[in-house]
Order: structure tokens, then C-alpha cells, then sequence
């Protein structure tokens, strides 16, 4: 028996035996992604028929390397529940897939299956999430594991060995369109997030594709894709920590992107991909490219089969729709490619697909239980709904409103009943029974709870277009009321119209209806159409008005703030949002978010987030002095009391203290853990989260916790480019709902 076909052997040996049998073409082949898997299948009826390209594809290389989105449906790519894969049809197009793949190689090599899992499964029925935004804003990483487990099963039943998962994108400039994607502005908080997603999916045996390598977030002026220009040092402190916590946590892949850094591409940067993320974080798997970047470094070569060989060279291992992956053999005739570089990365791919058992088992169960999960019988995404949900002002306690009065409540805004509005980017087809509107939501609480309140809809305005009749018939209903509940913000939804570029994203801003999503940049951040008119005038109706906003982005909050009573920053928070907001409007749940990203009052002031550096003094505007809402803040309904127990030193790098709840309601307290370096080899960051926690208290519980301050967060990059720990004074500062509760200060003696 050949060695590469003896399961008792490793992965990297019996991938190297197989290496030694293939020729460069088929080689060539392991490595493109070039094929859309929605677009290689028709479905006719309740048969799966392969498509022409998907054949001659495979018979060019004798097998194919990867496959992209066999089960992704969506506005791009044309698939719902007549033209997608549902029930027992999706994993018997996969298997079809994989038969036909394994027939038409010469040495039985299967495929390795892609698919889309930025906040859930992006297929018909998919397990889906609130935006990572939204998670951001629970502080729960353990909950978002829990969620990623279930979506890694669901996976695991449809056959997808690899995940793409969006965990590694800092929010520095809300302006970006794929703000939602990112877990906040705070390399602390997304690296908790990071490795709990990609620990959440790999238990339950798929593998991890982790995206955008690197600095995406950092944005000019928040221009999708568009240079990130800082230094090594911005890049080591705010964008890098995520990406070597995902490492760290198992992931499988990463996904480099489109950006550059200090003028050289991401998908061009062998010091980023090949000394940073395999020399120094130790990482062994795959660096796949996104979609037809490859392709987009002829801005740089001018000539396909050189950006082929650029991006090859520098680590790019596994392509992605891009044509000049598919040319490496070429590129290797013309000394472009090195054959023995293209010998490491094929390895890596049939490395993957022996530990992943592929040779052994390269077929799944055909069956319709994968489409099992939902919130109902998964109640993870529910509680991160819940959880994520931000209360940034409650003027007069006017929330939770009083369940036993016969309130006559006006409900309305262009996000009260549109269920896509809560979903965000990267969304499938739902069925329309399985998510809860904000006004659903409210209707049925109402019912449960018997509550004699009454409860008027008036759509308010139209998210986008003018609407004066629907302004004036809101009007008119507000001064029948007894309180407002504005429910207003943007989408994400490709629903509604729109053209994609080969990228999937948007192409065309003037067809279609979102504010946010990928290639959806705003220069201001203002909320559309109608919307802040329909608050003024609800507003002048003189009565008390709480505003919940969708959001995916940051939006300029002076004049919402103003306008509203009690408001609460909802980012996209998924199919059961309308059942939160019912749950946290009447007090069967209080508030338990705090904001992963500061809000500014307006877009003139960015950047607003909070760990700018101390060599100058951030937010001086005379106009507008600061933030309306700083990262962390969040209120909720009852109060909390904190005491310390003992201040770290330099003996013990941990804050001891104690929280209690005293309130009259259970809610949960999320002490924050700060660090300023006054003295240093470098400027320090004005504060850096270090530390935190969640808990839950019950009225007059108090509890005792202790928050360590890793040993990383007091070393700096010193101007000879070395990570050392340097001696001198740190201040801390233990905050909960954006104010200082405790502080001092302790000395590090340093070291080298």
C-alpha cells in the first residue's frame, strides 16, 4: 500500500509521499479556489445537476484543491428556497461533488469544502448570529463559543471542512462599511472574541479560516479596502493581537487582505504572512487569498502569471476566484514560481485534507437534520441578542416601562417590522416564521403578559426615501400616546436591491437600500432618509420617546441623544431582536451591553476611539469636545457598588475587589480593567484595557473577583523594534458603564 493512502502514518508524511507522486499540473490544481460553488450546481426539481465549468475544472487538474460556497444563498448569488439547497439536497450535492472530484483524479484526491460563517451559517436555514458587532457589545466570549460550537455541528452535519470566519478586523473608522464585522475597536476585547470563535467551531471538528490578515479595520478615511497607513508599531499594538490569539487558539487558516500596509500588499507581504505569521507566531496551516485579490495585484506587476508568483511567494497558499493561481504552471515555466514553493503550499492543502480524514471518509450522511438549529432549540444566539443590547441613557428612569399600566404605546421608525434590517451583511434567505420583528416582538409580549397597555404601529417613514405622509400620520399618532418607542437606524440587507462586483460586494449604492455592508463607506454617519425628522417631530409631540437604533456602524448621536429619553444602540442583533427589545423594554431582563466602540456625537471628530496615544491630547475640538458614548459605556437598571480589596503590585499583577448588586434587580456588572503607562520606552496609550469580566447579581448579592493583568500589557515595542518590559510607574483604572470606579498606581521594575 502506498504510503499516502495508510491512515496509521501522519498527515505531513503521507502528503509528501503523495506530493512525490503528482505532476506540477495537478499540483496547480490543489491550490485554486477559482470556481463559485452556488454556480456549480442547478437545481431542477429535487435533482442536483453539475454544471459544464465545474467539470471541465475538474478534468483540467484531475481533482480541485478547494471549493467556495457549494451552500451559500444569498442576492449574489442567486440561490433561495426554489434554487438552493435545503433539507436532504445539501448534503447530497456535496456528496455528489465530492464523487465526481474523486473519479476524475488519477490519484483519488477529494475536495476540500469552503463556506461562509461570519456571524452563522450563510446557507438556507443556516444557525445565524448577531453581528459580531452585536457580540462585541455582550462581553460574553464564553456565550459567543457556545454559539460558535452550534454553528460548527451544523456545519459538521452539511460537510464543510473549513469555516471562514470574520474575527480578526479592528474598528478605527466607523465610516467603514464592514464596521459590523469587527468585534469593537479594542485589540483586547477582539482577541477574547477571536479565539472563542474559532475554539467554538474547531470542537466540533471543522476547521477555521480566520479573515482579514491584516489591518483592514484601519481604513484611509474608511474606504473599503483601502490603505492602512501606519507603522509597525500601530500594527503590533492594536491590529496583531487578535490574529495571534486565533493562531494560538487552533485556527486552521487565515485569510489575507485586501489592504495594503505602508504601501506594500497584504497579499504581496512576505514579512506579514511568511516571517510574522509562521516564523513568529509559529503558525502551520494555510494563508488562503480573498476573493480575486490576486488578480488585483496587477496594479503592481502588470502581468497575471507575475501576481500569481508575487502573492505565491510571499505565502499565499490556497486561491480564491482569482485566475492567476490557476496559471501557477506557467508562471513556473517562465521562472516566475518556484516549483518547490509551490511544493510547500500544495502540502499544506493535502496536509489539511489527511487530518481531516478526508481519503478515509470523504462523504457524509445524507439527511435533513442540520436544519434543526434555531434559536428555539439553540438558545445561544437568543442570549447574545439579549446580552448585546446597549442601554446608553434611561433620562427619568423611563425604562422598564410599568407592565401594569394601561399605557397607550406608539410604536414606529422604518426598523419596527423588518426583520432582514436586524440581520446584517453575509445574510441567507430566512423563512419569514423564523425571526421576531421589534413590532412582533411587543405584540406578543403584550399578549403573554396580559398587559392592559395598548400598543399603536405607524411605519413613521421609509428607512430611505421621503415619506412626508407617513411623517405627518406618526405626528399625529404621537400626541395620542402615552410613550414612543422609535425603532430607526440603517441595513445591511441585500434584499432590497443592488448590483455585486465578482467579489460579492456592493457595486451599485443607487439600486439598492443599505448604509452598511461591504463596500457601503459613508462620509457622514448620519441616519438615512427621513429618520431624524421623524424623531424631531416625535420629539415635539411632548412625549417621553425611547429610541432603539439598528445599526451596523457607529452613527453621529448629537441630535439622536437629544431627541430621545431613553436610547438603546441595538448593533444588528439577528432573527430574535424583536423579542430582546420586548424582554428589556418591560424589565423581564435589564440591560446587561456595554458599547465595543466609542459614539461620536459627529463624523468631523474621528477618530473617536478610546486608546489613542498620550503624546497628544485626543478629542479637542472646541465644537465638540468628545464622544457622546465612550467604549465600555453602558447603563442598566439597578446600581452596582464597588470596594477594593487589594491594588496589584509588582509581586502580584492582579486587582482584587468586590461588586455589589444595590439594586432591586438582577442584572449583570462588567468591571473593566485600564492601564496607563506614565513612564516608558515609547508613548503609551491614554488607557488599555487589560482585564474583564461578566457576572451576574441578584438584588443585594455582592460578589468577590480578581482581574490579572497579563504580563504583555506592560511591555512595549521600543524604538530599536524589541518587545521588552521597561521599567516605571503604570496607573489603573477599574471602570464599569463608561466612569472610573476604582483607581491607583503601582512600579515595574522592568526588564529586558
Amino acid at each position: 500500500m502506498e504510503l499516502y493512502m495508510d491512515p496509521k502514518a501522519s498527515p505531513r508524511d503521507r502528503a509528501a509521499d503523495l506530493l512525490g507522486r503528482m505532476t506540477l499540473r495537478e499540483k496547480t490544481g490543489q491550490l485554486t479556489q477559482r470556481l463559485y460553488g452556488f454556480a456549480c450546481y442547478e437545481r431542477q426539481g429535487e435533482e442536483i445537476v453539475l454544471s459544464e465549468e465545474f467539470r471541465r475544472e475538474t478534468e483540467r487538474y484531475g481533482g480541485l484543491g478547494a471549493l467556495y460556497g457549494l451552500y451559500r444563498a444569498d442576492p449574489w448569488s442567486g440561490k433561495d428556497f426554489s434554487t438552493g439547497l435545503d433539507g436532504v439536497l445539501a448534503p447530497r450535492a456535496r456528496n455528489q461533488v465530492q464523487r465526481y472530484v474523486l473519479e476524475h483524479s488519477r490519484l483519488g484526491i477529494p475536495v476540500l469544502m469552503t463556506s461562509e460563517c461570519p456571524h452563522g451559517h450563510q446557507g438556507l436555514d443556516g444557525y445565524l448570529l448577531p453581528v459580531n458587532l452585536a457580540v462585541g457589545a455582550s462581553w460574553a466570549p464564553k456565550l459567543l463559543e457556545e454559539a460558535a460550537a452550534v454553528c460548527g455541528r451544523q456545519l459538521r452535519e452539511l460537510g464543510v471542512d473549513l469555516a471562514l470566519a470574520s474575527a480578526l478586523d479592528i474598528l478605527r473608522d466607523p465610516r467603514w462599511g464592514r464596521s459590523e464585522e469587527c468585534f469593537g475597536e479594542d485589540p483586547l476585547l477582539a482577541s477574547a472574541f477571536a479565539a472563542a470563535v474559532v475554539r467554538g467551531i474547531r470542537s466540533q471538528g471543522v476547521d477555521v479560516c480566520v479573515k482579514h490578515f491584516c489591518a483592514q479595520g484601519e481604513t484611509t478615511g474608511g474606504v473599503n479596502a483601502s490603505a492602512a497607513r501606519i507603522g509597525e508599531r500601530e500594527l503590533r499594538e492594536i491590529h496583531l493581537p487578535a490574529a495571534k490569539a486565533a493562531a494560538a487558539a487552533g485556527a486552521a487558516a487565515f485569510m489575507a487582505a485586501y489592504n495594503e500596509i505602508d504601501g506594500v500588499y497584504c497579499h504581496a507581504n512576505p514579512w506579514l504572512l511568511r516571517d510574522l505569521l509562521r516564523g513568529e507566531f509559529g503558525f502551520e496551516g494555510l494563508v488562503v487569498s480573498d476573493g480575486v485579490a490576486i488578480d488585483q495585484l496587477d496594479a503592481v506587476t502588470g502581468d497575471r502569471l507575475a501576481s500569481g508568483a508575487l502573492a505565491l511567494e510571499a505565502g499565499v497558499d490556497l486561491g480564491l476566484w482569482d485566475t492567476a493561481f490557476g496559471r501557477l504552471e506557467e508562471a513556473a515555466a517562465r521562472g516566475l514560481a518556484s516549483e518547490a514553493r509551490i511544493d510547500e503550499a500544495a502540502g499544506r492543502v493535502l496536509e489539511l485534507k489527511f487530518r481531516r480524514g478526508l481519503f478515509e471518509e470523504p462523504f457524509v450522511p445524507e439527511s435533513s437534520c442540520w436544519q434543526g438549529y434555531t434559536p428555539e432549540s439553540h438558545p445561544q444566539a437568543k442570549r447574545l441578542a439579549e446580552e448585546g443590547m446597549t442601554l446608553l441613557k434611561n433620562a427619568g428612569n423611563l425604562l422598564p416601562l410599568d407592565r401594569t399600566k394601561p399605557l397607550r404605546i406608539l410604536l414606529t421608525g422604518p426598523g419596527a417590522d423588518d426583520l432582514y434590517g436586524q440581520l446584517g451583511d453575509y445574510t441567507p434567505p430566512v423563512r419569514p416564521e423564523a425571526g421576531v420583528t421589534f413590532r412582533q416582538g411587543l405584540e406578543r409580549w403584550l399578549e403573554r403578559a396580559g398587559s392592559p397597555a395598548e400598543l399603536t404601529f405607524r411605519t413613521g417613514c421609509r428607512r430611505f426615501a421621503p415619506s412626508p405622509e407617513l411623517l405627518a400620520q406618526a405626528e399625529r399618532a404621537a400626541r395620542e400616546a402615552d410613550v414612543i418607542v422609535a425603532v430607526l437606524g440603517g441595513s445591511s440587507s441585500r434584499f432590497n436591491g443592488g448590483t455585486f462586483q465578482d467579489n460579492g460586494a456592493l457595486a451599485d449604492q443607487e439600486t439598492a437600500s443599505m448604509d452598511c455592508g461591504e463596500n457601503v463607506d459613508a462620509a457622514l454617519l448620519r441616519l438615512p432618509g427621513d429618520q431624524l425628522e421623524l424623531l424631531r417631530r416625535l420629539r415635539g409631540a411632548g412625549k417621553p420617546v425611547a429610541t432603539f437604533l439598528i445599526q451596523g456602524r457607529p452613527y453621529e448621536m448629537e441630535e439622536i441623544d437629544a431627541c430621545s429619553d431613553a436610547l438603546f444602540c441595538c448593533f444588528y442583533p439577528g432573527l430574535t431582536g424583536g423579542e430582546a427589545a420586548a424582554k428589556l423594554l418591560f424589565g423581564d431582563l435589564a440591560p446587561a451591553g456595554r458599547l465595543p466602540v466609542s459614539l461620536p456625537d459627529r463624523a468631523g471628530q474621528l477618530p473617536v476611539y478610546y486608546n489613542y496615544k498620550d503624546s497628544y491630547q485626543g478629542m479637542r475640538y472646541y465644537d465638540a469636545p468628545r464622544p457622546r458614548y465612550p467604549f465600555g459605556w453602558g447603563l442598566t437598571y439597578t446600581r452596582f457598588a464597588y470596594a477594593l480589596a487589594s491594588a496589584p503590585e509588582e509581586g502580584d499583577l492582579s486587582l482584587a475587589f468586590t461588586v455589589r448588586n444595590a439594586g432591586e434587580r438582577t442584572a449583570c456588572a462588567v468591571p473593566q480593567l485600564y492601564l496607563h503607562r506614565s513612564q516608558g520606552a515609547a508613548t503609551s496609550r491614554v488607557r488599555a484595557l487589560c482585564a474583564f469580566s461578566k457576572t451576574e447579581l441578584a438584588p443585594g448579592q455582592e460578589k468577590a473577583l480578581r482581574l490579572d493583568i497579563p504580563r504583555e500589557s506592560l511591555t512595549q515595542w521600543d524604538a530599536r523594534g524589541r518587545t521588552i518590559l521597561p521599567l516605571g510607574k503604570i496607573q489603573w483604572f477599574l471602570r464599569d458603564g463608561g466612569e472610573d470606579l476604582l483607581q491607583g498606581e503601582f512600579f515595574v521594575k522592568g526588564a529586558e
